[in-house]
């Protein structure tokens, strides 16, 4: 099998995103992280002369490598400067230069204003002068894309000069990512063909999304080493993304191999998303939050059945674990999957009937969760236990600044219709004031409401239901009834209905015990 070297540049190319600024604490944790448990190759981890910030991130890392046998995998951006970068690299302790150098001619001609006859004879003396003091080199060729497009004859001028230096890799970076992965194979096979004794990385931008298939073709045409990004961060549409780049290798080339550890990349995905404030889109593959997540029932149902929806795309490679979402696609296989995880068991009626609900919420645009469940069944089923009667047809609810809030209601009793208003403290105490006014024209009194609770799920991971239990004084026993509903307010009224329903139900009041509880 051919070995890819694999070389992480989150710290370098990856802060270059846009309002991103790792602390010099945040650096080392994300290095320790890379090359301990992800197990990457090696590490650029700054620019060097970018700013005391950075020097003493630089120093906090390499004295951790040194002491932990990594230091010849830590890699500092240079520049054709002289002594000036080599001397920065001596104070920070790092010993691997990356240089920055000019692989197209219209950067040389047009930014450094230079011959390439100048522009190699000063890149052979920062070379000297790194070897002198024991700094290994490696050579990056910026918008060396461009410049096998559009001079070809320059580029290979410049890689004839490099191989006869002392340096140890040649970097082929698509500085604007503007390849195509034709181009991509084209341009990498020729110049590993050129010079098959000499070591070659491809550096892939995302511009285009193509960075990853760009990658792909660059190692079929024997790219030696990649650069990748933890979440592809890094300028512009950032970096070819380190998870997904091993996992197409992984599954489309056997015949190559990396040390990456698949199963520590949802881990390291999470922390450098914490520490840049970049959120990772849930759709993002491998590390997005929905990845491994079935929503169609059809797919759940087909994940019973031989596993008919699953690919090598197994959640559990990189830590994770497949999920079924509740809304308005689910099926009853969807639900069922969740309900085994809780270990909870449903007949077939009551299965209908909790589906149906989690469709309902689903169509509301609510968001339902597996911590939801047994507080939908537990509504569900608690409803279907109770005959309804009494039912609130129609209902508003106002609040204003330096008003009193208030509620108008239309509720049926049997087949009578009755409709009030009434103001309240807040706009639930509205309701009741309005509720009350139509049973005083019964001749009937309400319960004493004596406990009020609400409460979410645990973790309140979903702003989708609360539960509202509330509890009744009847005939001098207690009795709780629960609404559940995304609006606090809606839910009380929900367990208000409920009382309602069992006020009418005359035999039950009088059997009932010191304390009853409605639940399941």
């Amino acid at each position: 099998m051919r070995y890819i070297e694999i070389m992480d540049t989150t710290l370098r190319d990856g802060e270059q995103t846009s309002g991103v600024s790792f602390s010099a604490s945040e650096k080392l944790t994300i290095a320790q992280l890379l090359l301990q448990e992800v197990k990457v190759d090696r590490l650029e981890v700054a620019s060097a002369r970018v700013s005391e910030g950075e020097f003493q991130a630089v120093k906090k890392i390499t004295d951790w490598a040194a002491q932990h046998g990594y230091l010849d995998r830590i890699e500092v951006l240079t520049f054709v400067d002289g002594d000036t970068s080599i001397n920065w690299m001596l104070k920070g302790g790092a010993r691997v230069m990356n240089l920055l150098t000019k692989g197209s001619l219209n950067h040389l001609k047009y930014q450094l204003r230079k011959t390439p006859a100048q522009h190699f004879e000063e890149i052979r003396r920062v070379v000297e002068q790194a070897e002198a003091v024991g700094i290994a080199v490696n050579v990056y060729l910026e918008d060396w894309s461009n410049g096998m497009r559009n001079s070809p004859d320059y580029v290979f001028e410049a890689l004839d000069f490099l191989t006869a230096l002392p340096i140890r890799r040649i970097m082929l970076p698509d500085t604007l990512g503007v390849l195509t992965p034709s181009e991509s194979y084209t341009f990498v096979k020729s110049i590993v063909d050129r010079y098959p004794d000499h070591h070659f990385d491809f550096h892939g931008h995302n511009d285009y999304d193509l960075s990853i298939a760009n990658t792909l073709e660059a190692v079929k045409a024997g790219a030696h080493g990649l650069h990748l990004t933890v979440n592809g961060m890094g300028e512009r549409a950032g970096n070819a993304p380190l998870a997904s780049t091993i996992a197409v290798l992984n599954d489309f080339m056997p015949e190559v191999k990396t040390s990456v550890v698949e199963e520590s990349l949802y881990t390291v995905s999470k922390i450098v998303e914490t520490f840049s404030g970049i959120r990772i889109p849930a759709n993002k593959p491998i590390v997005g939050e929905n990845v491994f997540t079935q929503t169609a029932g059809i797919h759940a149902d087909g994940d019973k059945k031989n596993n008919l929806y699953f690919s090598k795309l197994m959640p559990e490679r990189f830590g994770r674990q497949r999920l079924y979402a509740l809304g308005k696609t689910s099926g009853k296989a969807n639900i069922e999957n969740n309900l085994r995880e809780l270990g909870i068991t449903l007949g077939e009626e009551e299965l209908k009937k909790v589906t149906q609900r989690i469709i309902e919420l689903g169509d509301r645009k609510e968001v339902v969760t597996p911590e939801d469940l047994p507080y939908i069944i537990s509504d569900v089923l608690d409803s279907d236990a109770i005959e309804e009667r009494v039912t609130v047809l129609n209902y508003v609810l106002t609040h204003s600044k330096n008003l009193k809030p208030s509620a108008t209601l239309q509720v049926r009793i049997c087949d009578k219709i009755f409709e009030e208003s009434a103001q309240g403290d807040g706009q639930y105490d509205a309701f009741m004031n309005a509720l009350k006014k139509i049973y005083d024209q019964l001749d009937t009194e309400l319960p004493v409401l004596t406990d009020y609770a609400v409460r979410i799920p645990p973790g309140g991971k979903t702003d989708a239901l609360c539960e509202t239990i509330i509890t009744w004084n009847i005939g001098g026993k207690d009795v709780k009834t629960r609404g559940l509903d995304s609006d606090q307010t809606v839910s009380a009224i929900k367990a208000t209905q409920k009382m309602l329903n069992l006020l009418g139900e005359s035999r039950l009041i009088k059997a009932l015990p010191s304390e009853v509880e409605l639940t399941v």
